[in-house]
């Protein structure tokens, strides 16, 4: 059984107006903390967390970070949808995978918070 008791709910509609009104830097914070909750929700260490987010920023090594990001949430979702279908819409159309991840971190935090257990 996973612990989802760490992550918490957030608003999608709040985030898009923090990565407008910080010219994006929200979304490199975003990352950092759902790839955290991804950590430990997957029980992998979270000290990880920041060398993966501090790749984002470095040209070509950032697609070794979203491909683990990829795999991350992979795992996270149940293997849902297949790793290279999430890594290619991130390259493509991030929000969607934003969106996604997001929802799913969402619904974790909601079972937790009903005392349901998935």
């Amino acid at each position: 059984m996973r612990n989802y008791g760490h992550i918490k709910q957030r608003n999608m509609i709040l985030q898009v107006f923090l990565a407008i009104i910080t010219l994006g830097l929200y979304c490199i914070y975003w990352y950092y903390i759902s790839l955290r909750d991804m950590h430990i929700a997957n029980g992998r260490p979270e000290s990880r967390t920041f060398w993966w987010t501090a790749l984002l920023l470095v040209p070509v090594a950032n697609l070794f970070a979203l491909w683990h990001f990829a795999r991350e949430y992979w795992d996270f979702c149940g293997e849902r949808y297949p790793v290279i279908a999430i890594f290619i819409l991130e390259l493509l159309l991030d929000p969607v995978v934003w969106f996604l991840v997001q929802r799913d971190l969402n619904r974790a935090a909601g079972v937790q918070y009903m005392g349901y257990s998935v």
